[in-house]
């Protein structure tokens, strides 16, 4: 489905470093972040970008997760980082 699609999780502190014509997303205000607010996750075409965006890669290591691929990341999703649990009815 997204074989050529890749993704970062960074540290939000970090978004300012991010060049927004590199990466699908398209603002600061249309990123998903994590429950806390302290993450949040890029993604880009990597058949269109033949790597990890410059502006991505230059974010030092310490501040970044990944790259993780299409499958990785919806696991990674699913984990009470990024999804707020539901209380049963």
């Amino acid at each position: 489905m997204y074989s050529a699609r890749e993704f970062m999780i960074i540290n939000s502190s970090q978004i300012s470093a991010v060049d927004f014509e590199q990466v699908l997303e398209t603002s600061p205000e249309t990123l998903r972040y994590s429950v806390d607010k302290s993450l949040t996750l890029f993604k880009w075409d990597n058949n269109k970008t033949n790597g990890i965006p410059s502006s991505i890669a230059n974010i030092p290591s310490e501040y970044k997760q990944g790259p993780y691929n299409y499958e990785e990341m919806m696991i990674e999703l699913n984990s009470p980082v990024w999804t707020q649990p539901t209380s049963g009815i």
